[in-house]
Formats: C-alpha cells, sequence, structure tokens
C-alpha cells in the first residue's frame, strides 16, 4: 500500500516533468513579457487550484482507482457506457508520454556536447529511448520501476531548489552567483514590454502551456485502491504536492529572468534550464544540470506510463470494456500490465517519430491539454450537478443518482464553478484564428490539436454505438458481464445473451 509522501510524490513527480524547465521560452513568446508570463503562471496556478480541490471531493466520495473513468461514470449513467468508451479512446489513443519523450532527448543529448545542436533524428531516436526504456522496467520489474521514479523525483527537487536558490542569490548579488552583466528583465518598462502583442490566440496557447504545466493535480486519484487510509491521504498529499509546484514554478521563473536575457530566453527552445546554469557557471554546469533535467525528465515518463498503463488501461481491460479484454487486464508474465504499457509505447513512440520537427513538442503538448480539457469540463458539470438539489437532479436524462452527495471533503460550489468555465474557455478558445504574424505551428494548421483530439471522443462514441448498440440490437442479443477470478485478480467478461421474443 502507498503511504503519505509516496502519494504526494505520485502528484509532485507528474506534474513536475518537463514543465518548468522546457515550457518558459513557449509561455514568454506567447504572452510577448516577462510580466504578462507571471500573470499566465498565476492563471494557471489558481486553475490547478479549483482543479486539486475538485478532485479532492471526488476522490474522498469515491474512494477508488480510475480516476476520471469512475467519476463519469457515475455522474453520466445514461447512454450506459458511453461516457467510459469515449474515455477509453483518449486512454488508448492519446500518447501521454510523448511530449515529455522528447524533451527527454533534447536534455540528454545537450548534456553530451552542448557546443553542438543535434539533429531531429537523434532527439526523436533518443525520446524513443525514454520511452522503451520507461515501458521495460515497468513491464518487467515494476517494483524496480517505483523506485526509479521516487529516486529520480529527489533529483527534480534537487535540481529545482538549485535554480530558485541560486537565481534569487543573483538577484540579491551575492558573490559567487552574481553575472558581470544583468540582463534587467525586472526593470518596470523591461517586465511589460511586449505584452500581448502576439494577440488573442497566442496568449491561449500560452495558457494551454501553463494548463499542461500543472497536469497531474489529479494523478494520485487514478490509484486511491492502493493507497492506505485513501481519504485521509490524499486531503493531505495533493495539496501539499500543489503548494511546492506552485512555489517551485514561481520561484524558477523569478531565477531564468534574474540570470537570462529575454532575447536569449526566447531563442533557447526548450533547453532554458542549462542556459541558466550556463550562465552562472559555464558550460561544464550546464551539462551536468542538462542531463538532471534529462533524468527528472525521465521520472515524470516512468510516473505516467505507470498512472495510464496500471491504474487506467488494465482496469479499463478488467471491466471487460476495451476490445480483446483479457489481453489488456493481464499481468503475466511479469506481474505487470505489459500491455497497456505496450500500447502507450507504441503510440508516445508513433508520435515522437512522425510529428513534423518543429512543431512536434507543441503539437504533443496541446494534444495531451486539450482532451484533459474536455474531460475536466464534464467532470466538473457533472459535480455541479451533484451540489445542486435533488429535485434539480431528476430532471436530468443522464443523471439517475437522487440520494445526498456527501463526500467527507466538499469543495466551495464557486471554486467547482470556477474550474467548469476555464475548462469550457479551454475547449472553444484554440478555434480562434491566430493574429495576423503569429504561427502556433510552423507546419500544421492551428486548430490540428483541438480537432484530433475531438476525432479521439468520436472514435470512443463510434465504438460504444457499434459494439454495444448497434450490433446487439441487430443480432438479438443484449451484453452481459459476468465476473471471473483470473491472475490473482477479478475481470468481467461480456457475454452475448439471446432475446427470447418476448424480450424483443
Amino acid at each position: 500500500m502507498v503511504g503519505l509522501s509516496s502519494t504526494a510524490f505520485l502528484v509532485f513527480n507528474r506534474v513536475i516533468g518537463t514543465s518548468i524547465f522546457a515550457t518558459p521560452s513557449t509561455i514568454l513568446r506567447a504572452s510577448g513579457s516577462v510580466g504578462l508570463s507571471f500573470v499566465l503562471w498565476l492563471i494557471g496556478a489558481l486553475a490547478a487550484a479549483c482543479g486539486t480541490a475538485v478532485y479532492i471531493e471526488l476522490g474522498t466520495g469515491l474512494p477508488r482507482s480510475g480516476g476520471e473513468k469512475v467519476y463519469l461514470e457515475f455522474m453520466y449513467r445514461r447512454p450506459k457506457l458511453l461516457a467510459t468508451c469515449v474515455y477509453a479512446a483518449y486512454a488508448l489513443l492519446i500518447g501521454w508520454s510523448a511530449a515529455n519523450s522528447s524533451v527527454f532527448g533534447e536534455y540528454i543529448l545537450h548534456a553530451f556536447n552542448p557546443a553542438q545542436t543535434p539533429s531531429d533524428l537523434s532527439k526523436r531516436l533518443a525520446g524513443v529511448l525514454c520511452i522503451t526504456f520507461s515501458f521495460i522496467i515497468h513491464g518487467t520489474r515494476p517494483r524496480w520501476g517505483i523506485f526509479l521514479q521516487d529516486t529520480l523525483g529527489v533529483l527534480k527537487i534537487i535540481a529545482l531548489g538549485s535554480i530558485a536558490l541560486s537565481g534569487l542569490a543573483s538577484l540579491a548579488g551575492v558573490p559567487g552567483f552574481a553575472i558581470p552583466d544583468p540582463p534587467n528583465n525586472f526593470e518596470w518598462q523591461n517586465f511589460w514590454e511586449g505584452s500581448g502583442q502576439n494577440g488573442a490566440s497566442a496568449l491561449v496557447m500560452g495558457l494551454f502551456t501553463v494548463v499542461w504545466s500543472f497536469v497531474g493535480y489529479n494523478n494520485a486519484n487514478y490509484a486511491l485502491s492502493e493507497v492506505r487510509d485513501p481519504v485521509r491521504t490524499i486531503k493531505r498529499a495533493a495539496p501539499v504536492a500543489m503548494s511546492c509546484v506552485t512555489i517551485a514554478y514561481i520561484l524558477a521563473n523569478i531565477a531564468y529572468f534574474a540570470v537570462v536575457p529575454k532575447d536569449e530566453i526566447l531563442g533557447s527552445g526548450r533547453i532554458v534550464a542549462a542556459l541558466f546554469f550556463g550562465k552562472l557557471w559555464g558550460v561544464g554546469a550546464e551539462r551536468i544540470v542538462a542531463g538532471i533535467v534529462a533524468m527528472s525528465t525521465l521520472a515524470n515518463v516512468l510516473t505516467v506510463l505507470f498512472t495510464q498503463g496500471r491504474a487506467v488501461i488494465q482496469e479499463l481491460g478488467r471491466e471487460g470494456i476495451l476490445p480483446f479484454s483479457g489481453f489488456f487486464a493481464s499481468s503475466r508474465p511479469f506481474n505487470a500490465p505489459l500491455t497497456g504499457l505496450a500500447t502507450q509505447w507504441l503510440v508516445s513512440s508513433t508520435l515522437v517519430l512522425t510529428i513534423p520537427p518543429g512543431d512536434a513538442y507543441l503539437f504533443m503538448l496541446n494534444m495531451i491539454t486539450y482532451p484533459l480539457a474536455l474531460i475536466n469540463a464534464f467532470v466538473s458539470a457533472g459535480l455541479l450537478f451533484l451540489h445542486a438539489p435533488p429535485s434539480i437532479r431528476a430532471r436530468l436524462p443522464w443523471f439517475e443518482y437522487d440520494a445526498v452527495w456527501d463526500p467527507p471533503f466538499r469543495t466551495w460550489t464557486p471554486v467547482v464553478l470556477l474550474f467548469f468555465l476555464s475548462n469550457v474557455f479551454l475547449v472553444f478558445a484554440p478555434y480562434v484564428p491566430p493574429a495576423p504574424g503569429f504561427r502556433v505551428y510552423e507546419n500544421l494548421p492551428y486548430w490540428l490539436h483541438a480537432v484530433a483530439a475531438t476525432c479521439v471522443s468520436l472514435i470512443g462514441a463510434a465504438y460504444w454505438y457499434v459494439f454495444w448498440v448497434w450490433r446487439p440490437r441487430r443480432g438479438g442479443y443484449t451484453l452481459v458481464r459476468e465476473w471471473v477470478r483470473e491472475d490473482g485478480a477479478t475481470r468481467g467478461v461480456i457475454k452475448k445473451v439471446k432475446l427470447s421474443f418476448h424480450d424483443t
């Protein structure tokens, strides 16, 4: 069973992957100024705080593994299994580890040779190597994988602490940390220079990037069945982890802008953390930090694969929802969810290898953030309905829950509403065309990630209709779930039951 500290690390490791090491330049480019980039970070922190409160309430009210799948099934009971099938499509077809493994490739190659710009092919292959290593260790030695991700999580804290303290020391002019020509990014005129110059669409992309940087506040909800005293633990672990994340993000941004000129951050791509230490202590420190950040990114990929493979895809298989469910539910031969991990490895590796080089990172990042915004919008809408009086809920055709919703932790309803509205904004905003002169992607349409994610949801809906509605209706049978014991766990087996003439 997982305790308080491991649960907090489960959240912390998931949230802090590549974000604070790789996204500041993207957010600065989107906002146009140092000051507005801080505003975006604070908005992201507020949205994450609301999301944390929402998922704590849901986790304490339904303290079992599965995350959003459990909550969507509980809230949207009609049409039966539609929400589950759409969620399953996202779990299988979104490459949750693709963006972070791509950044791992950049940082690890930069650690080996900071003076040379690696080729796109080498960065892609290094990214695939990261996913492959994570897949193998979690698929064959799951205990080693958990130990490694926790150990690398400590390195992540050290790296973040070093950045924050070094930047503050440089800003204060402490001997040994001061630089000869400070960038003066915090002078009032420089602080707001260029704000919003790229238009509303750029700000939306910046918000997407910030929101992605805070993704993971609900990571413990996926594995609550494995948490000791889950209600008490999640009420403590999630707020502690997210408070630490927010403080670390703000301090790290202050550090970057205290040492590195704005123009150099804009041109740094995703290696701003390495550039930061290079400015302070030279190329040697830059290489060491690039290696540490690469290991931090590996910790995030390990955490995401563990969560998606074990707590999501395998559980969907055990409930009989997926095609070939027995295949996905199995823990053979290493007592690990090898099939679910292999699915994530295949999808993530394909994305890393096929997306055009200049657009790879941002597109993969948006392909993660957009589906989460859709899911969070429906989850928070459902929670608003649960907060509503039973007389109102009784009028909703998809709601069958008429008892009092009384979880051990209850979020203030305006907080749930704010979280809902913020996600609705993120769902529709990507369709707004960018301002003239600003390109979201170099080679792809600005709306592609939103359309692609919507298509994934349509695939899930089509699967639900064909296999759970149309075929049974045409064949004159109904589908019944029977529970069997296999591999030391219980799983659902879907069987056809022929309908009699009277039933039809």
